[in-house]
């Protein structure tokens, strides 16, 4: 069928037409094909994503004493050292309290010493007093003793002497009796007489000593009750060494927590100066000289990028074959054309939804199915080069090689020191 107002086709042209339709057809097919095949050899066992980014674990600096800047000795994207000096707190008032702390346990450690001299000057004396005490005890016993043996004997002469002089008396009454009568002599009379007088200065004379025994050994349990006191007291005075190795105890204390104090006073005066925990380059600076700070405050952030590593957020339905050690390959949007390599090394023990601020709550009516993503570590196999630097925060596009899927979901449990012994069987 012809069209109005064309020239009426050739029956070549017509041949021609289609053939050149077939080769169009020929060619699309043969380009579907390969981009299948690339897609079947290269992408069917590669997963993708684009939400990925540049993660360091940074480390805010603050300091641990309240106090005045004094100096600061870097700037933001300064590179630092571990243990290079980041800034200077006034160290004055920190300083006095070490001075004050160090007095303190001079004094201290003066009181033991002095304490540790009279303790043992105390305890000898008092043991000296308890044993010339024990003494004084044991000889006045003796004494007792002896003289109630000696009041003892005197008493049994004087039954004896007493005996004598009632014997006397009565031949003195019998011979007076007689030399009245006639009877008798006078001389027999006056030697009776005299044998009663002599008998009873026998008799006083021995009371004498039986009075005289008396009370000496009054006397010497006096002095028994004195000495048993003396003894007591000596042993109260040993009390006096205990309470004194009590306070030797409480002054040793003492001086120990004066020795705390000092280290807490010279660990204050080194908080004055804060150093790098780890090599990295400054950020986030906020401090000037003269600043007053506090403990926690935020003051600047060290970002080792040397340890840069690589977050990336896949789906959940991308996660089937990823395993742990997978290569994977790095392309950052800062420098295009530019890939990183690195292995997987961890995946994250839940999504991203579970550790946000306001969790989901998915058990209500309104609930709609949201394909989750999470985290996967991706450690990078070298650091990289000076001239293409990874920085924190950038957005990169990470594909991971899941070819391999020998490796294992979860990070292996670290290697236990010893062996638990097992809980013994009930």
């Amino acid at each position: 069928m012809e069209t109005p107002g064309m020239p009426p086709q050739t029956g070549g042209e017509q041949v021609r037409g289609k053939s050149r339709l077939n080769r169009t057809a020929i060619v699309t097919i043969a380009l579907l094909v390969l981009g299948a095949g690339y897609w079947w050899f290269l992408n069917r066992n590669t997963v993708s994503t684009d939400n990925a980014y540049v993660k360091a674990d940074s480390a805010q600096i603050s300091v641990r004493v309240p106090g005045t800047v004094l100096s600061v000795l870097v700037e933001n994207d300064s590179p630092v050292r571990e243990g290079q000096v980041l800034l200077q707190l006034d160290p004055a008032d920190y300083r006095v309290a070490l001075n004050r702390a160090q007095a303190a346990l001079e004094q201290g450690e003066a009181e033991v010493k002095a304490a540790e001299i009279a303790v043992p000057q105390t305890d000898t004396k008092t043991e000296a007093e308890i044993r010339a005490a024990q003494a004084a005890l044991k000889a006045a016993r003796e004494n007792e003793i002896e003289a109630v043996h000696k009041l003892a004997e005197l008493k049994n002469s004087r039954e004896a002497v007493s005996a004598d002089l009632s014997q006397v008396q009565r031949d003195a009454e019998r011979f007076a009796r007689l030399y009245r009568e006639g009877a008798g002599t006078e001389r027999q009379n006056e030697q009776a007489g005299t044998a009663l007088k002599k008998s009873r200065a026998q008799m006083a004379a021995v009371d004498s000593q039986v009075a005289a025994v008396e009370a000496s050994l009054a006397a010497i349990r006096e002095q028994v009750d004195r000495a048993r006191a003396q003894l007591q007291s000596a042993h109260g005075d040993r009390y006096s060494v205990e309470i004194q190795n009590r306070k030797l105890e409480s002054l040793k204390a003492k001086r120990d927590r004066s020795k705390a104090e000092l280290d807490a006073a010279g660990l204050n005066l080194s908080y004055c100066t804060v150093v790098a925990p780890l090599s990295g380059v400054v950020a986030q600076k906020s401090i000037q000289v003269g600043d007053r700070v506090q403990p926690g405050q935020a003051l600047m952030a060290v970002v080792p990028l040397q340890e840069a590593y690589i977050e990336a957020n896949f789906k959940e339905t991308q996660l089937t074959n990823v395993r742990l050690g997978q290569p994977a390959r790095i392309r950052a949007d800062i420098y295009p054309g530019r890939t990183y390599h690195g292995r997987v090394v961890g995946i994250r023990a839940g999504t991203g939804a579970a550790f946000s601020l306001l969790p989901a709550e998915n058990a209500t009516g309104n609930w709609i199915k949201v394909v989750q993503r999470i985290p996967v570590r991706i450690r990078l196999d070298g650091p990289p080069p000076p001239e293409y630097p990874l920085r924190v925060g950038l957005s990169l596009d990470v594909s991971i090689d899941t070819s391999d899927t020998s490796g294992s979901r979860l990070v292996p449990e670290p290697k236990a020191q010893a062996t638990a012994q097992p809980a013994p069987k009930q």
